[in-house]
């Protein structure tokens, strides 16, 4: 997204991350451990109001001492920016005013695909919250692996 600024990585200091999967309906929580480099399915918000939501990312983010928040951002599959994605960017830069971290911008493309296929081949019931927290691990993975490699994929 290119009118929403974001903070280069190294300008990031150390810590957990916090991330979203942001639906319609509902917003997929996952976190990563103090160093960065494991991310893990937390929870899933019914989605309220933006007021109630950026309270609630605001508390989970205050929570876990989180350093930001990366929110998954649902580009087409050739890049560009579709409906869902313009309205998830928005949402990301509202909820950016409202907190006191960084609010990054993360590709997500397929991440609700492979939480659906990990629940399946593990067996589990692909129930749709269960499934949102673990696509919001898988996009904060991601992140956090390509932050490691120091490639750039932020949009």
């Amino acid at each position: 997204m290119s009118d929403m600024p974001m903070p280069p990585r190294e300008t990031l200091p150390p810590g957990p991350f916090l991330a979203l999967d942001v639906g319609e309906r509902r917003i997929g929580v996952a976190y990563s451990d103090p160093t960065g480099t494991l991310a893990t399915p937390w929870m899933t918000v019914v989605r309220a109001s933006r007021r109630e939501d950026f309270a609630t990312v605001a508390r989970l983010a205050g929570e876990r001492r989180a350093v930001a928040v990366i929110v998954g951002h649902p580009l087409n599959m050739n890049g560009s920016e579709g409906l869902q994605a313009r309205r998830v960017a928005r949402y990301a830069q509202a909820l950016a005013e409202h907190l006191v971290v960084p609010v990054l911008l993360w590709d997500e493309r397929l991440s609700t695909d492979v939480a659906l296929e990990r629940r399946q081949i593990a067996g589990r019931s692909p129930s749709r919250a269960s499934v949102d927290a673990e696509a919001a691990a898988i996009i904060l993975q991601d992140y956090l692996d390509a932050r490691r490699a120091n490639t750039g994929k932020e949009t």
